[in-house]
């Protein structure tokens, strides 16, 4: 009887698993996996990076309408905003609309803007990203920038306030920015641009 017993344990330790167990498993297993899936593109497409699309002609020629940009939204809570990095950001009096355009000056910076000339504590700034422009305005006799200077009556202080950036459009003649709208706060900037990502024939990293 002993014996019957133990052949009968044995027999038992040696049948195949059960199929309908495996499956529950295998199941589990995808729906683990989608939803860490998930959880990785919410975090990634919500907390550190998102895309952005550039709606007007203000950054031309380095950025155009219908443009889509990649914009890490993580960098400035590591550190501050540099000068020449192009940024996105809120702005409260245009219905936070968000804008893009290049930071010229930082906290602290007293900051200068006479036609095409940009000083920045008293030191002309170079602008290659738009100095073709200029000099082809310049070869047609005016400027490029016969838009708005700065600082003016709106804004007729030129120190940039802690905690502030001064930024501009490529495109000088077409674009409203701080020279009209005022410092940015770091606390409205959503990002940096990073990468323009569309149309395919575009794509390149943002030289900042």
């Amino acid at each position: 009887m002993e014996e019957n017993v133990n052949q009968s344990a044995a027999a038992s330790e040696n049948a195949p698993n059960n199929p309908q167990n495996k499956v529950k498993s295998e199941v589990f297993e995808w729906i683990k996996a989608i939803v860490i899936a998930l959880v990785l593109v919410f975090v990634i497409r919500w907390l550190l990076f998102a895309p952005y699309m550039v709606d007007g002609t203000s950054m031309e020629p380095n950025f155009h309408n219908s443009e889509r940009v990649i914009v890490n939204k993580i960098l400035y809570d590591i550190r501050p905003p540099k000068k020449g990095e192009v940024i996105v950001f809120k702005v409260p009096s245009e219905d936070n609309k968000e804008f893009i355009k290049r930071v010229i000056a930082l906290p602290g910076d007293t900051v200068k803007v006479e036609g095409d000339v940009v000083t920045v504590n008293g030191e002309v700034i170079s602008e290659p990203y738009i100095q073709d422009m200029i000099d082809a305005a310049k070869a047609d006799g005016g400027t490029y920038n016969n838009n708005t200077n700065f600082p003016n009556p709106d804004f007729p202080d030129g120190t940039v306030p802690e905690g502030h950036v001064f930024a501009m459009g490529d495109n000088r003649p077409n674009s409203k920015d701080s020279r009209m709208i005022g410092y940015v706060p770091y606390s409205d900037i959503t990002g940096r641009a990073d990468l323009v990502f569309w149309p395919f024939s575009d794509i390149h990293i943002v030289n900042h």
